[in-house]
C-alpha cells in the first residue's frame, strides 16, 4: 500500500479476524485515537514500512459512522501496545475496510461521508453512472460525475471490429493481424470484415464486389452540384458536401421520413445505402481534385477494374480507349487504404457514432465523420508531415531541428501516436510501399530526410524515453507526394478508406442492445444566476470583442464618401 509520502507500507495481520480486511489510507484525524489499555482485548494490526523496516502497531478502532461499514485505526508505538503521536511522515489513521467476496468488484471510500460504495468491474470497466449513487446529503440530486476532457480515458461503447494493443503495438480487424490482411488481402475483402463481422466466402465476395462497383456512378445533379465550386475549392470541402447532399436524393432510406427504426429494422435498406457509399466514395473523390481542379471532363467509372484502379483511372484517364493505371500503384494504394480502413474510436469514428445515434441517415453521418477527419489534428496530420520534412530539406539539417524540437522551438510530427506507446505497425508496412512506388515513379527526395528523422530520434533517449515512435502519417505522405497526389487531397484519401470502418462501427451501434443517443454531460463553471440589466444601465466598455480581419477589398468602402 502507498502512502501519502509514496512509503510502501507491508499490513500484517495481527489477528485472524484482520486477515479479511483491507487497509486504505484516510486523511489524518484531528488527534490520534487513544490506544485501548494494556492488556484489553482488541484487534490490532502491525504495519511494517518496507523502505526503513520499521514496525508499528495499529489499534483497530470502532467503525466510523452508524452503518458505514467501515472501520479507523490509529498509529501506535511499535510493539509496546502503548499510545504515541505518528510521525509527521506518516499518515495517522487508516481505515479497515471489509474484503468483499467480489473480486471483480472496485471499493470506493467517500471521504466525505465516510460511506463505502462496491462498483462491479466487467472487461476492465466500471460503469460511470455507479458514481451517481456518491452524494453529500443535503446537496443536491447530483452525485458525482467522472471529468475526462477529450474521452482519454473513457469507453463510450463495446465493439468487435477494431482491437489495438498500444504497448505492443498491435492492430488487429476482428482479430485478424493488420500484416496479414495488407499482405494477403485487399481493400474491399477487408471492409466486407469490418462491416459484416467475418471474411467471405467465394459466393459472397463475388457478390459483393459486383454490387459495390456497380453503385459507383452519381447522380447528375451531383455532378452538377460538384461542378458549382470554384476551380481552388479544397477537395474535403467539396467531399464533405457531396456526400451530405447525396442524402437528399435517397428518400426512401432517410429515417426522418420513414421512421427512426428504418435503420435498425430493416436489413436490406442498410445494406442498399451501404453499397451506395462504398461505391460512390471513389468517385466523388475522384471528381473533387482530379477532373474537377484542372478542368478536365468526368471520367464515367468502370467497372471492370477493381477498387483502387478504378479511382484511379477516374482521376487519371484522358482518352485513352485501353487505359489502365499501373498495377503497382495500385496494389500499394489499395494496402494504404486497408491500413487506413479503421482505427478503433478515433474522433472520426466517435463523430459518426454519435451523429448516429441519433439514428439520422447514413449519409449525413459520414458526412459529419468526414468533417472531423478534416482537421489538422487528425486527416492532416499526414500532410503536416511533409511540410517540416519540406522546412527541414536536407539530411545535414535534420540533427539540428530535432535539438529545437528538444528546447521546445519546434514541433515533430508523425511521431507519437494517443495510443501507440510502441512503433505504430501501419508505419513499418507503409514504409515498405514507398520503396515500391518509388521505383515506378521516381524517388522521393525527401524520403532520405525521413529515414535520417527517424534513425537519430531513435537513437536518441529523449524521443525514446517518451516513447515517440512514427505512426502512420510520417510515410504515408511521401507516398501520396511521390505518386502526384496534391498535398491538400490527402484528408481525402484517408477519407475514402475510413468509410469502411465508419459504417462498420455505424452498423454495430444500431445493433448494440444498450445504443442510447449519445448525451455528455458538462461541469458548469460559469456565473450564477444574474439579473438583467438594461442597455442604457450597463458600464462603459470600448473594447470590441468581434473584431474581424477585413477583406482587401473594403478598404475603398471605408474611405469612401459619404452621399
Amino acid at each position: 500500500m502507498e502512502s501519502d509520502t509514496g512509503r510502501c507500507l507491508e499490513c500484517i495481520p495481527a489477528l485472524a479476524a484482520a486477515n479479511e480486511s483491507t487497509v486504505s489510507m484516510a486523511k489524518p484525524a484531528p488527534a490520534p485515537a487513544p490506544a485501548p489499555a494494556h492488556g484489553a482485548p482488541t484487534h490490532e494490526l502491525l504495519l511494517r514500512d518496507r523502505s526503513t523496516g520499521h514496525t508499528q502497531t495499529v489499534p483497530i478502532v470502532p467503525p466510523i459512522g452508524s452503518g458505514s461499514g467501515s472501520a479507523s485505526a490509529s498509529l501506535s508505538g511499535s510493539g509496546s501496545g502503548a499510545s504515541k503521536a505518528a510521525p509527521a511522515d506518516l499518515p495517522s489513521a487508516f481505515v479497515v475496510m471489509p474484503k468483499s467476496a467480489n473480486t471483480q468488484s472496485l471499493t470506493v471510500l467517500d471521504n466525505r461521508t465516510g460511506r463505502r460504495y462496491e462498483v462491479p468491474i466487467h472487461d476492465g470497466t466500471i460503469r460511470a453512472t455507479a458514481f451517481q449513487a456518491m452524494k453529500v446529503d443535503g446537496a443536491g440530486p447530483d452525485g458525482l460525475r467522472l471529468f475526462d476532457p477529450a474521452y482519454v480515458n473513457t469507453a463510450v461503447c463495446r465493439s468487435k471490429i477494431c482491437d489495438i494493443d498500444g504497448d505492443a503495438g498491435i492492430l488487429r480487424y476482428r482479430g485478424y493481424p493488420i500484416e496479414e490482411l495488407a499482405e494477403k488481402s485487399n481493400f474491399l475483402e477487408v471492409s466486407y470484415l469490418l462491416i459484416y463481422g467475418e471474411l467471405p466466402s467465394k459466393a459472397q465476395y463475388a457478390a459483393w464486389s459486383s454490387q459495390v462497383m456497380t453503385h459507383t456512378f452519381i447522380h447528375t445533379r451531383v455532378q452538377e452540384l460538384m461542378r458549382s465550386f470554384n476551380p481552388d475549392a479544397h477537395p474535403m470541402g467539396m467531399f464533405i458536401s457531396s456526400v451530405s447532399a447525396m442524402s437528399t436524393f435517397h428518400p426512401e432510406a432517410n429515417p426522418a421520413l420513414q421512421g427512426p427504426d428504418l435503420f435498425v429494422k430493416n436489413q436490406r435498406v442498410r445494406n442498399k445505402q451501404i453499397l451506395r457509399l462504398m461505391g460512390k466514395v471513389p468517385t466523388v473523390a475522384a471528381l473533387a481534385t482530379g477532373q474537377h481542379r484542372i478542368g478536365r471532363p468526368y471520367n464515367q467509372p468502370a467497372k471492370n477494374l477493381s477498387y483502387t484502379e478504378n479511382f484511379l483511372y477516374m482521376m487519371d484517364r484522358l482518352s485513352e480507349p485501353d487505359y489502365r493505371p499501373h498495377p503497382k500503384l495500385a496494389k500499394a494504394l489499395d494496402v494504404l487504404f486497408i491500413l487506413h480502413a479503421d482505427h478503433e474510436l478515433n474522433c472520426s469514428t466517435a463523430a459518426m457514432r454519435h451523429i448516429g445515434s441519433s439514428l439520422v441517415d447514413p449519409y449525413s453521418a459520414v458526412a459529419g465523420a468526414a468533417s472531423a477527419l478534416y482537421g489538422p489534428l487528425h486527416g492532416g496530420a499526414n500532410e503536416a508531415v511533409l511540410r517540416m520534412l519540406e522546412d527541414i530539406g536536407t539530411v545535414d539539417k535534420v540533427a539540428s531541428f530535432l535539438e529545437e524540437v528538444k528546447q521546445r522551438k519546434r514541433k515533430l510530427m508523425g511521431f507519437g501516436h494517443r495510443v501507440y506507446k510502441n512503433y505504430d505497425p501501419r508505419a513499418k508496412i507503409i514504409r515498405r510501399i514507398a520503396y515500391e512506388v518509388f521505383e515506378v515513379c521516381g524517388r522521393e527526395p525527401l524520403i532520405d530526410v525521413a529515414i535520417e528523422l527517424e534513425k537519430l530520434a531513435l537513437q536518441d533517449n529523449y524521443f525514446v524515453s517518451k516513447r515517440l515512435y512514427p505512426n502512420v502519417d510520417f510515410y504515408s505522405g511521401l507516398i501520396y507526394r511521390a505518386m502526384g497526389f496534391p498535398t491538400d487531397f490527402f484528408p481525402v484519401l484517408f477519407a475514402i478508406p475510413r468509410v469502411a470502418g465508419w459504417l462498420a462501427h455505424w452498423c454495430e451501434s444500431l445493433d448494440d442492445a444498450d445504443a442510447k443517443i449519445w448525451r455528455p454531460r458538462q461541469v458548469y463553471t460559469g456565473e450564477g444566476k444574474r439579473s438583467y440589466v438594461p442597455l442604457e444601465s450597463r458600464p462603459e466598455d470600448a473594447s470590441i470583442l468581434t473584431s474581424t480581419d477585413s477583406h482587401p477589398f473594403g478598404k475603398r468602402s471605408k474611405v469612401a464618401a459619404k452621399l
